[in-house]
């Protein structure tokens, strides 16, 4: 049972350490000018790497981490929004 225990604690933290991952690696590649603050890749990363780091809450929880995750996953979601409405129409000239 303990093993089980270790093993789960495990698993949510891999999942966290990617969701960090995501985040940090997004920001990082801003900084360098490899991604536009607008561009999809963008806010996939940053949204997919904050449910990733809600999941992780789910093991231990923290009121804080999850409030700037919701948060951060409510920024990602405008962006993605914005993405998709200025997106060029196909076949539209």
């Amino acid at each position: 049972m303990e093993k089980d225990r270790r093993v789960i604690a495990l698993l949510f933290d891999i999942v966290g350490m990617t969701g960090t991952a995501l985040v940090v690696g997004s920001f990082f590649l801003l900084q360098l000018n490899k991604v536009s603050p607008a561009s999809l890749l963008y806010n996939m990363m940053n949204l997919t790497g904050a449910i990733l780091l809600l999941i992780s809450l789910c093991y231990n929880f923290n009121l804080a981490s999850f409030v700037i995750e919701i948060f951060w996953i409510a920024a990602s979601l405008i962006g993605l929004y914005k993405y998709v409405k200025n997106k060029p129409k196909l076949g539209k000239a």
